[in-house]
């Protein structure tokens, strides 16, 4: 059993294009090239984001561009290097402007978005002060032509409920001045994420989905749970995750252990 995507729509003035996408079940196809990632501080979206590319990109070029104004310690360009191996492009500032937390639209960014083909996805800062830099990029979302998905994360304050998620989905689409299109379900505890927590979040997400009338386009699992967590009961497509963002004082301590491992001085 294989899913089908006929017309692959882009944006710009551009064309569609057609392209037949053949997949295996319950893996996510995305509507649209463009696709933004929003959703409330901490729900993990730029690790859905860095996950999401690297799937992506098995299928055909893809690129990530890093809108995270607000979060200084789990931004996609901390991942940079592990996804431009395997071949995706990743646009943030560089140089001095790397780490700069400025809402700095970069002319790479509009000439990535008048393409037309190749996925496009967005890591956009947390709430609405984090989507409010998409309001600069609005014309170019004129025509429709993207997807706009709430990452939900069921664990974290203000979103426990149908009623905080739907205040973060208002909030973001003022702010951006565009509209939620569909519903990511990445309910999360780091380390001590578990099966009930992830069936927690797709109890959340279905409630979401009937109260705001949007689709889940998927659920994340981690890796590490493909043995327990059952995906074609799931109801939705699967993303299977790695966790890939860590804070530095996790990726210190990773650092030291490969020093050790190694023999290399670490103060050198």
């Amino acid at each position: 059993m294989f899913c089908e995507l006929s017309e692959s729509r882009t944006v710009g003035t551009a064309a569609p294009t057609v392209a037949r996408i053949r997949v295996k079940p319950l893996e996510y196809v995305p509507e649209h090239r463009v696709i933004l990632i929003v959703g409330n501080y901490g729900s993990g979206k730029t690790e859905v984001a860095v996950n999401l590319a690297i799937k992506l990109r098995e299928r055909g070029p893809t690129a990530i561009a890093d809108l995270d104004i607000v979060n200084p310690y789990f931004r996609c360009r901390e991942a940079r290097a592990e996804m431009e191996k395997v071949g995706i492009r990743v646009i943030n500032p560089d140089g001095e402007r790397q780490s700069a937390d400025l809402p700095i639209i970069l002319p790479e960014v509009r000439g990535a978005l008048q393409k037309s083909e190749g996925a496009l996805i967005f890591d956009v800062g947390g709430d609405d002060v984090g989507a409010r830099v998409l309001s600069s990029l609005r014309d170019v979302f004129e025509d429709g032509r993207y997807s706009m998905l709430q990452v939900l994360n069921a664990k974290r304050p203000f979103t426990e409920d149908v009623q905080g998620c739907m205040k973060i989905r208002d909030e973001i689409e003022a702010a951006s001045r565009l509209s939620v299109t569909g519903l990511i379900s990445n309910t999360h505890l780091q380390d001590e994420t578990d099966v009930a927590a992830i069936r927690d979040g797709l109890s959340l997400a279905g409630e979401m989905k009937a109260a705001a009338d949007l689709p889940i386009e998927f659920v994340t699992a981690n890796e590490s749970l493909r043995g327990e967590f059952d995906a074609e009961a799931a109801g939705c497509p699967v993303l299977w995750i790695e966790r890939r963002m860590l804070p530095p004082w996790k990726l210190r301590r990773k650092t030291d252990r490969a020093d050790r491992v190694l023999g290399r001085d670490p103060n050198r």
